[in-house]
This record gives structure tokens, C-alpha cells and sequence, in this order.
């Protein structure tokens, strides 16, 4: 079921609003759990040329989302930020967040950007903390846009190797995948 949903995201790649979606998803991610990297690694994998541009797109994307969540944290937190954060998170795990932020403040931003660790964690505690807003988005496009720049790299760099192996080890990246969101939502919780 899984490579069936591999195969039609690659076909839909080529699609004339790809752009425009796949800039939605990365967007709506820093809000809301959606595993996004692997739709990069497809979009610059089918396009490989246009890589820098998918990393390009998913980083101002994703920080726009990462905005957008702020504010959420800073102004509706008791109306819809808690309900976000009891979703993905625990209340303990969001008040271990913030406690992070008032000793490290914007190099969590930073650290979180570029991880694994779901950034709308961060930017909803982010808000909440009223971290001061020009250091957060600073910090989450160096932070997201390494991330995405380094993706693109590598597939531009190794692309040929990398479809080889995805196509060869498909089901086991699948498999690592899925263990390290279910870790990182157990972390959370």
C-alpha cells in the first residue's frame, strides 16, 4: 500500500500545481504532524534539476507555517494551541519545552529546525514563550533551510544512488521511518 502511495506522489510531481501543493504541505507541517521530508526526497528526486528550488520552496514554506504557528502559541494558545499540542504532545513534555526556551531561548529554534524533533512543537511553545519573533525566524531558516538545502544536495549530488537504493530498500526505509516518528511521539508523550 505504501509504494503504491510512493508511486502516485512521484507521478503527481509533474502535475502543473505540484509546486503550489507540495508549498501548502510544508507550510501546514509546521502546524500539524506531516511527515514532509520524504515528499521532498521525491520532488527532488523526479526533478533533480529543480532540486535547490523544492528546498527553496519548503524552507520559506515551512518558516511562513512556523509564523503562523507562533502566532497561535502567542495569541490562541488556550483555544486551539493546547488542543494542537495535546494531540502530538503532552502538557509535561510542552512545560519541559518551555522551560528549554527560557534557558537556550532561540538556539532550540535552531536545534529543532534542523532535526527530527517536530517543529510544531516548537513553534507553538515558541509563541507561548513570546520568544522575540525576528531571532525565531532567523533561527528557523537557517535551521529548516539546512535541513532541506542538505536533502537537496545530496540528491543532486547522488540522486541516481539514492533512487537505486529507495527502489531497493524501499519497505526497510519505510520501516526506520515509521520507528522514528513512533520514537519521537513517545519522546514527546
Amino acid at each position: 500500500m505504501i509504494k503504491r502511495i510512493y508511486k502516485s506522489v512521484t507521478a503527481y510531481v509533474h502535475h502543473p500545481f505540484s509546486s503550489l501543493i507540495f508549498a501548502f504541505l510544508f507550510f501546514i507541517e509546521a502546524i500539524f504532524f506531516i511527515p514532509v521530508d520524504p515528499l521532498l526526497i521525491i520532488f527532488c528526486l523526479q526533478k533533480r534539476e529543480r532540486a535547490y528550488f523544492y528546498a527553496c520552496l519548503a524552507t520559506f514554506s515551512s518558516v511562513l507555517g512556523g509564523i503562523a504557528a507562533y502566532f497561535i502559541g502567542a495569541m490562541l494558545f488556550d483555544s486551539i494551541g493546547l488542543k494542537i499540542i495535546n494531540i502530538f504532545s503532552s502538557t509535561a513534555t510542552f512545560n519541559r519545552i518551555t522551560n528549554i526556551y527560557h534557558y537556550y531561548e532561540a538556539h532550540a529554534v535552531l536545534f529543532a529546525g534542523f532535526t527530527p524533533f517536530p517543529y510544531k512543537i516548537i513553534t507553538l511553545s515558541a509563541g507561548f514563550c513570546k520568544l522575540p519573533i525576528v531571532p525565531f525566524i532567523m533561527y528557523s531558516l537557517i535551521g529548516r533551510g539546512a535541513r532541506f538545502f542538505l536533502i537537496a544536495f545530496l540528491i543532486k549530488r547522488y540522486g541516481k544512488q539514492i533512487q537505486r537504493m529507495i527502489d531497493k530498500y524501499f519497505n526497510y526505509f519505510v520501516i526506520i521511518f515509521t520507528i522514528i516518528v513512533l520514537l519521537c511521539m513517545v519522546v514527546l508523550k
